[in-house]
């Protein structure tokens, strides 16, 4: 298998932040570079074992994504090119997995959108019969599919901490009325768009989470990491069924051995063993060949 990078280290250009999967370093007063590495987390804490060649396929798998749906909103690609900034020995070490990106000012808020019922909404649901405010039918099934999409927010965590669920008035609250209502439309269509295509290639989006920035002039950007298996679920179209959670090609694979470890979804996180590793990487791999038709 790959070497796995767990953490970069440039020193040619100054670290602005660590994230859970990303570490960000300024390119000037205009630009940052996003080297995705192979961290993974689980349950929002992030894990001591890294997933061999992840953040190239994350890499690529966004870039992919933000070609396909420029039409709908600019976003914070860049024609910029490691090259112009790293030394050789630094581009050997983030290969595939450094992009130069616009400098935007972020909207810490998550932007999700659910067509399927799973997850931490499936909990919600469970508990008062809505998912961030939004009132659903009674009766429905794990799995099940959303007689429409909706939006459900959540507040970005720091690493370590789990992020929260709310509603739309919290986001309204946050950043403005008209701002919040454009945020909305624009993750429902890009989720609406995107799923359309996925079913095309056999894969159901079951839900994903969009990230949005601000540039100079105050107008909205997509940016980060786009329709990834860390960011979204992919369910296989024919494997769906009410009641149960079907396979997926993300990193649920992960999460499922943690759940069966008991573990308490606080650090320290139990070691992973080869073989989940190992099973990881080859459902990253799948999600970008099924979904792209590229492989690394």
């Amino acid at each position: 298998m790959a070497t796995a990078l767990y953490q970069s280290n440039i020193q040619s250009l100054p670290l602005i932040a660590r994230g859970k999967v990303r570490d960000i370093y300024a390119v000037g007063e205009k630009h940052f570079l996003i080297v995705a590495t192979d961290r993974i987390t689980a349950f929002d804490v992030v894990l001591a074992d890294p997933i061999p060649a992840k953040g190239q396929v994350l890499t690529q798998m966004t870039n992919f994504w933000l070609q396909k749906l420029a039409h709908i909103v600019p976003n914070h690609y860049s024609d910029r090119q490691p090259e112009e900034v790293l030394s050789d020995e630094e581009l050997v070490q983030v290969a595939g997995r450094a992009v130069i990106v616009k400098r935007l000012q972020p909207i810490k808020i998550e932007a999700v959108a659910r067509g399927y019922i799973t997850g931490s909404g499936w909990k919600d649901y469970r508990t008062c019969g809505e998912i961030c405010g939004v009132k659903l039918a009674r009766g429905l099934q794990l799995a099940e599919k959303l007689v429409e999409p909706i939006f459900t927010p959540a507040v970005k965590a720091e690493a370590g901490d789990h992020d929260i669920n709310v509603d739309f008035q919290y986001v309204v609250d946050k950043v403005g009325q008209e701002l919040a209502e454009e945020i909305r439309r624009v993750t429902l269509t890009l989720y609406q768009t995107a799923s359309e295509y996925a079913e095309s290639r056999g894969v159901v989006i079951a839900d994903t989470k969009f990230e949005f920035g601000l540039d100079e002039a105050g107008r909205l950007h997509l940016m980060d990491e786009v329709l990834t298996p860390d960011s979204s679920r992919f369910w296989p179209i024919n494997r769906i069924q009410k009641g149960v959670n079907p396979p997926s090609y993300d990193k649920q694979f992960v999460s499922d051995w943690l759940e069966e470890q008991g573990w308490d979804k606080t650090a320290p996180v139990p070691s992973l063993p080869q073989e989940v590793i190992e099973k990881t990487t080859v459902k990253y791999h799948e999600a970008l060949e099924i979904l792209t038709g590229q492989s690394r």
